[in-house]
C-alpha cells in the first residue's frame, strides 16, 4: 500500500521523501541489539498520553472513504502543514492516498459513537452520516466537528508499520463552541472544569 501512495503522489507530481521500499520488517533494532520493547507494555505506557481524535476522509470515484486517526498533529506555520500517522494496514488509506487530499475532522466530546464507526475496518463508514464538502479539495467535512483542516498530500514518510503522512493546508475552519473528544488510557473522556 505504501508503494501504491507513493506511485500515485509521484503521478501527480508531488515530492516524496523515499523510494517505494519492500515492507520491512517491523524491528526498530537491529537482530544483534537488544530486543524491541513488549509491545502490550509499550501500548499501555503510551496510552498515559491523552489525545484529541479525528476522521480523515477524501472523496474518489467511490464515493467518500475515511477513518478514525488519533495520531495527528500540526507541523508548520510557514507553510502550514499538519500530519497524521495511518497502519500500513489501512484499507481506507490507499484510496485516501488516490486522490492526493484529505480533510481532517476534528471530533467533539458527544463523537465518540461516530469514532467507533470509523475505526470498524471494511464497513460502509457514511451509512447515514451527513456530511459537506469541504472548500478546496471537496473531501468530506462532517456536521458537529468544532474543526476541519482541509489539506492536500505533499509526502509520505515510512514510519515501522505505519506512514507518516504530511498535508499542506488549503483551508480550515473551526466553532468557538464545544470540547474536544479525547481518547486517554484506552477510553474516550473530555475535559472537566
Amino acid at each position: 500500500m505504501a508503494a501504491t501512495a507513493v506511485r500515485h503522489l509521484r503521478a501527480a507530481g508531488s515530492p516524496t521523501a523515499v523510494e517505494p521500499l519492500p515492507r520491512p520488517a517491523l524491528r526498530a533494532v537491529r537482530e544483534d541489539e537488544r530486543p524491541p520493547v513488549d509491545p502490550a507494555e509499550f501500548r499501555r505506557v503510551l496510552g498515559h498520553f491523552a489525545s484529541g481524535v479525528t476522521i480523515v476522509t477524501a472523496l474518489d470515484a467511490e464515493g467518500p472513504a475515511g477513518f478514525a486517526c488519533q495520531s495527528f498533529a500540526s507541523l508548520s506555520l510557514d507553510p502550514p502543514l499538519v500530519a497524521f500517522m495511518v497502519a500500513r494496514t489501512s484499507t481506507t488509506w490507499p484510496r485516501i492516498a488516490a486522490t492526493g487530499t484529505f480533510c481532517v475532522n476534528v471530533l467533539g466530546a458527544d463523537q465518540g459513537g461516530l469514532c467507533r464507526s470509523f475505526a470498524v475496518s471494511g464497513a460502509d463508514k457514511f451509512a447515514g452520516v451527513d456530511w459537506l464538502p469541504s472548500p478546496s479539495t471537496g473531501s468530506p467535512r462532517l456536521p458537529g466537528a468544532p474543526a476541519w483542516i482541509d489539506c492536500a498530500i505533499t509526502t509520505v514518510h515510512t514510519g515501522g508499520d505505519h506512514l507518516i503522512v504530511v498535508g499542506r493546508v488549503e483551508s480550515l475552519g473551526a466553532t468557538e463552541e464545544g470540547d474536544p473528544l479525547l481518547f486517554h488510557r484506552g477510553r474516550f473522556g473530555r475535559f472537566s472544569g
